[in-house]
């Protein structure tokens, strides 16, 4: 069943300069039979106008080839135990609009196990980079496990293209807790995580949400805005934009 994720999410820059927030936000969190045949829901459409809404485009692909793209993503890099249900967590639009800084792709095997997890980043300047997430042995991804990721895509003026990304899952089927840290020569730079839990997805409940996180989306990129405002005020290295990667995914 399609379901809606409430969360929090917390984000802390260790150093030059110390800075940190936290704030509420909600997820969708669905399969991709989901994303192909979305279940009747007045509030809530595919590829059109809606109060809430998905568009294939977000991510680079129609609802119907989500499927393909997904699987050719894993083939690439021989994750062919990813051979079972495949789920996807991400913002919904609001009144036509979304910016997601971060999607993500659970991508399971047969037996339900989590094998590979696929974290599609955005940036303001209207980019986006895949990270695939897996075990080099593709075992199992259990909660308890950290998997990295090389940063070759630029998020943040603030922060260097360099070191790597350390990513944790946690997501069964009644929450979602997902961290990620960033880490360079130095150590630990930027910590983050989304926490929360889910519920069936309902217009009862979207409407509950829609007023309870007012214009969510819009709030995303405003605090996108306001963090940057801050870190530069303490003085913070800004960082020029770099050419994005020739590859599309990477690891």
């Amino acid at each position: 069943m399609a379901k809606i994720v409430t969360a929090q999410v917390f984000h802390a820059r260790t150093r030059p300069k110390r800075n940190a927030f936290r704030y509420g936000v909600y997820y969708l969190r669905l399969t991709l039979d989901e994303l192909a045949a979305p279940a009747k829901c007045a509030l809530f459409s595919l590829d059109r106008f809606n109060l809430f809404s998905i568009h294939g485009g977000d991510y680079r692909t129609g609802p119907l080839a989500a499927r393909q793209a997904v699987a050719a993503a894993l083939e690439e890099f021989g994750v062919t135990e990813a051979d079972g249900q495949i789920e996807l967590i991400t913002m919904p639009r609001v009144l036509g609009f979304a910016f997601n800084p971060v999607s993500f792709w659970l991508c399971h095997d047969r037996q339900q196990n989590l094998r590979a997890v696929i974290a599609t980043v955005n940036n303001t300047f209207g980019e986006q980079h895949r990270y695939l997430c897996c075990h080099n042995d593709h075992r199992p991804i259990l909660a308890e496990d950290w998997l990295e990721a090389k940063k070759i895509f630029h998020v943040s003026p603030f922060l260097a293209v360099d070191g790597s990304y350390r990513f944790r899952f946690a997501c069964p089927p009644d929450k979602v807790a997902i961290w990620i840290n960033h880490h360079d020569g130095e150590g630990l730079l930027l910590s983050t995580s989304l926490i929360g839990k889910t519920e069936p997805l309902t217009s009862a409940r979207l409407l509950y949400y829609f007023f309870r996180y007012p214009l969510v989306t819009l709030k995303v990129v405003a605090l996108i805005h306001y963090q940057a405002v801050k870190l530069f005020l303490k003085g913070m290295r800004h960082y020029r934009k770099p050419a994005p990667p020739l590859s599309e995914i990477s690891r």
